[in-house]
């Protein structure tokens, strides 16, 4: 799971190794925000009321790991609120969005994913309102399981993609995106208020961290010192004594890698990586563990074919177009333990008819990538419209996902991608991109 920019109207300007700045729309005009208010404090008085009026920002939140970024020379940005990691260093030190990519291909990456909401919802109507709440079941879930799931508004459009954690029969917790957390905390309460159930919702963010550690070298790593851990099921979480400190452990992530989320109170964040990375020095070009940023999540999450909210989910996107069916149980509330969901009936009239679109995968030909907004041709019409796309640096050539009408873009079909500049011709494939090799 990886929101969109959360900067509201602002964009950020600037790519690769380039500083980006934040502009705003000022009556069809960009303006540089961090420019504008250096002249606030240079010019007279008289001269501010022909300066642009600028938008209140709130500071941006820090994670915990904040001090740990900045000494790894991160290029920090504004992602929904947080003050987040964009990528490391620089190409010519062996740092950028592409170095970090591929060293969680070959070895492993430390991601910061505290920006993300995590919310414990107990007591004793805790599982009847996430069964209501999620599009999966949450009855047959047992202690130690996470489950992903989506959260659906009443036309069966998504609100959030989530995890849900079961600690216990009526102890629970949902890690959500960072840019639809206050949403999804006031549609937590409407759902739970209107079946007047028994539960307390309570949003830990602030309290806790969560860092993921992704790559094929991981678990090997983890099983050094730990035997429980590497022997975790997918989708499976141990909590566990660090000294001190008691951490969730779960075998999930949004990479496509084998690797671990690890969930930690806010105030032992420090010592607890101190320990995880006590035979691991970070900064060295050999390291089997490297800080790696939002930048490179983006691509990696591209290859292994996973939906990002605000791209291939979204409010006014139906859930049954997005590619992960999986995840909605249009059947939990026939067998009487389940409950129907918010948006089940909109989905089940969906279901009978058939989507009228799909999401499917995109080889682009050339060095040029399309980008989301482009649209998807096909014998010269339009079918379609593309949600991401990146340059892949595993496959070596540029890859996208998109929504295509239902009965067009079959696998193996080529397609045109009109960029508004030019197209590009590509070939319908099968996701994900990529798939990581099984364990030897």
């Amino acid at each position: 799971m990886f929101p969109p920019d959360g900067s509201g109207g602002a964009q950020m300007i600037g790519r690769g190794g380039e500083s980006g700045k934040i502009v705003e729309s000022q009556g069809g005009e960009a303006v540089d925000i961090a420019a504008t208010r250096r002249l606030y404090h240079t010019l007279p008085l008289r001269h501010f009321a022909t300066l642009p009026l600028l938008p209140y920002r709130p500071p941006m939140h820090k994670t915990p790991l904040f001090d740990f970024h900045t000494q790894h020379k991160a290029h920090m940005v504004d992602f929904a609120g947080w003050n987040m990691p964009l990528y490391y260093g620089s190409p010519s030190d062996g740092g950028g969005l592409t170095n970090e990519h591929v060293q969680v291909r070959k070895s492993g990456g430390l991601f910061d994913v505290s920006h993300m909401g995590r919310v414990k919802v107990s007591g004793r109507h805790s599982r009847k309102f996430l069964e209501r709440l999620c599009t999966r079941k949450i009855h047959d879930m047992v202690a130690g399981q996470c489950r992903y799931s989506l959260v659906c508004n009443e036309q069966g459009g998504v609100k959030d993609d989530v995890i849900v954690y079961r600690y216990d029969d009526d102890d629970f917790m949902v890690v959500v995106n960072a840019s639809n957390r206050e949403k999804l905390l006031a549609h937590m309460e409407q759902v739970r208020s209107s079946g007047d159930l028994s539960c307390k919702i309570v949003d830990q963010t602030f309290d806790t961290s969560m860092v993921a550690l992704q790559g094929p070298a991981i678990i090997p790593l983890i099983g050094k010192f730990s035997k429980e851990i590497p022997s975790l099921k997918k989708y499976r979480f141990a909590v566990k004594n660090l000294m001190i400190i008691k951490l969730t452990v779960s075998r999930t992530g949004y990479t496509g890698e084998d690797g671990v989320e690890v969930v930690l109170p806010a105030g032992m964040t420090g010592l607890a990586m101190k320990f995880l990375l006590q035979d691991v020095d970070v900064s060295k070009p050999d390291a089997i563990i490297k800080p790696a940023g939002l930048g490179c999540r983006d691509t990696l999450r591209t290859e292994a074919g996973m939906p990002l909210y605000g791209h291939e989910l979204g409010e006014e996107i139906n859930a049954l177009e997005c590619g992960v069916d999986f995840a909605i149980s249009l059947d939990k509330a026939d067998d009487g333990k389940g409950e129907a969901f918010v948006g089940y009936e909109a989905l089940k009239k969906t279901a009978a008819a058939g989507p009228a679109r799909k999401l499917v995968g995109l080889l682009i030909d050339g060095k040029r990538a399309a980008r989301q907004g482009a649209t998807i041709l096909q014998s010269g019409k339009q079918i379609g419209v593309v949600t991401s796309g990146c340059p892949s640096p595993t496959i070596g050539s540029c890859i996208a996902m998109g929504f295509a009408a239902r009965d067009t873009a079959n696998i193996g079909e080529s397609v045109e991608v009109d960029t508004g500049k030019g197209t590009l011709a590509a070939k319908v494939v099968a996701m994900p991109f990529y798939k990581a090799p099984k364990p030897a």
